[in-house]
């Protein structure tokens, strides 16, 4: 159920639609939107009847939902959301950077990277505390020691940490010290986990499954909106196909895919996509050109060392480069339409 309200209901009509949806057993999720807020009712097993709504003060309409997730849709919310990270915002039509090395190693390596995605202007930094990796053995990540590293490049450079969590231990010190918990390919589907975060005020990055649809994707996001987090981005970073020239297929049509059903925010992971350094710069211009909000690049100082992931890591020289074409691409793209032409009609 979807309840429209009118574009003069006040905060008082919006409370009493939300206590007959208590009242009834249900959840209610009020989203303000340009003009008007709408109220997504969860928890029902079956169709509400309208008519406790359609006479309440301040509600203009009373819709059955059919679609499965009812808080991602456009349908809840026609203008496209924005997000706040930290000081910064993701989805406000800007073109969102979020970069850094795959994982936290040590305090110079992670503020040297850090030192050059501020002077680019860049307002979200990424590093990993915590690494699932394929094996056992290989490098797991520094833990809290890392997240303290992070909260540092916050501290002294002014950039939103956005960094994995696994588990809900993890959830827990991710907002200790992060601005932006970030939900890995391997959990996109851990619904356990997608509750736990959702009921955090912490702002989440859903990434996309190894194999997940489209479908999958949004009804993950559901999952930790449901539980009462709307502060949801989603995030492409490539899927299993047959191909084996990189490392995954990134699927770029997901992006007006996702424009079409919700109003969430979408970025870019050329890096994970890829898997290889000489392909991340073409893959994230082809991310901004599709239309993403934002793309999340790996830098390191010297890949060539790196623990984790160095094959697809820029150096800073490469990502300075890449950030300054990235900016011009956007900016083109984003020209009010008709400016050009109007000018000229008047030359």
């Amino acid at each position: 159920m979807l309840i429209v309200m009118k574009p003069d209901a006040t905060e008082a009509d919006i409370s009493r639609v939300i206590g007959v949806i208590e009242h009834l057993g249900y959840r209610g999720h009020a989203m303000p939107g340009e003009s008007r807020t709408a109220i997504g009712v969860t928890g029902n097993k079956g169709a509400v009847d309208p008519t406790h709504f359609e006479n309440l003060p301040g509600v203009a309409d009373a819709i059955r939902v059919t679609k499965p997730y009812k808080l991602i849709s456009n349908d809840l919310r026609p203008g496209r959301s924005s997000i706040k990270v930290g000081n910064a915002f993701i989805g406000d039509g800007s073109l969102a950077m979020i970069a850094g090395p795959c994982a936290v190693e040590s305090v110079d390596q992670v503020f040297k990277v850090a030192e050059i995605v501020a002077a680019s202007g860049a307002k979200f930094f990424r590093g990993g505390a915590f690494k699932p990796r394929t094996s056992p053995y290989a490098f797991q990540g520094k833990g809290e020691d890392g997240l303290k590293i992070l909260a540092e490049v916050r501290d002294q450079f002014g950039l939103n940490i956005v960094t994995e969590a696994m588990d809900e231990r993890g959830v827990d010190l991710v907002v200790k010290y992060g601005d932006c918990i970030q939900i890995g390919a391997r959990n996109m589907q851990n619904y356990s986990l997608l509750k736990y975060v959702g009921q955090t005020k912490t702002p989440v990055l859903l990434k996309r499954g190894l194999s997940a649809t489209l479908d999958e994707l949004l009804l993950a996001a559901e999952y930790i909106m449901s539980e009462g987090n709307y502060d949801v981005i989603l995030c492409e970073r490539g899927i299993r196909t047959f191909a084996d020239h990189a490392r995954n297929t990134l699927d770029i049509s997901i992006v007006p895919a996702i424009r079409r059903l919700s109003h969430l925010p979408i970025i870019i992971d050329p890096s994970h996509a890829s898997g290889h350094n000489y392909m991340v710069e073409p893959l994230a211009r082809a991310g901004v050109a599709v239309g993403a909000d934002g793309l999340i690049i790996e830098v390191h100082p010297c890949p060539q060392e790196a623990l984790c992931d160095g094959a697809q890591a820029l150096t800073p020289e490469q990502y300075v480069g890449l950030n300054s074409q990235l900016a011009t691409l956007h900016d083109a793209l984003n020209v009010r339409p008709g400016a050009v032409e109007m000018s000229e009609a008047l030359a």
